[in-house]
């Protein structure tokens, strides 16, 4: 094998590898899927800059990129749940629920939007309901790190109510 081809070939590999990256990126975001968090050679997507700013604290900044996502795909529940979340931080609860809604519309065992909605009812005072969230996680995934940070939330919830 000349030393050309090893080099095209080298090279080949690397850019496919820089392409997988941002998606990997989307698990460790608390999604279910990296389908939305491709990248172009252009640049970051719209959805992985909202990601990077949600990551920031950044939430008004996100919510229009998030918008543009789901305006060319109704279909994306990450984005969904990341416009619940990014609303839900900002005190817009009715707009993260409308939001986790479509998310879990989508995709019912959607991880992140299953703990962030039970997170939200918790905000409205809706115990039973982020109860209900629990459930739904603990049948989805067991005790993985969606069900065991709800739940902590919920038993500190409980732990703060006058008896």
């Amino acid at each position: 094998m000349t030393i050309f081809l090893r080099r095209t070939m080298f090279a080949a590999m690397a850019l496919a590898l820089a392409t997988m990256l941002p998606a990997a990126a989307g698990f460790a975001a608390g999604t279910s899927s990296s389908s939305s968090s491709s990248s172009s050679s252009s640049g970051p997507s719209d959805y992985q800059k909202a990601v990077d700013l949600i990551d920031d604290e950044d939430y008004a900044e996100a919510i229009p990129l998030l918008e543009k996502v789901v305006a060319a795909d109704s279909s994306n529940a990450d984005a969904f749940n990341y416009l619940g979340y990014a609303n839900r931080k900002l005190g817009k609860h009715s707009e993260a629920l409308g939001y986790y809604q479509r998310a879990l519309a989508l995709k019912p065992d959607h991880l992140g939007a299953n703990e962030y909605l039970g997170e939200l009812y918790l905000e409205m005072k809706l115990l039973p309901e982020a109860e209900q969230r629990l459930a739904v996680l603990q049948k989805a995934c067991g005790a993985c790190e969606e069900y065991e940070d709800l739940k902590e939330e919920i038993d500190e919830y409980k732990a703060n109510q006058p008896s």
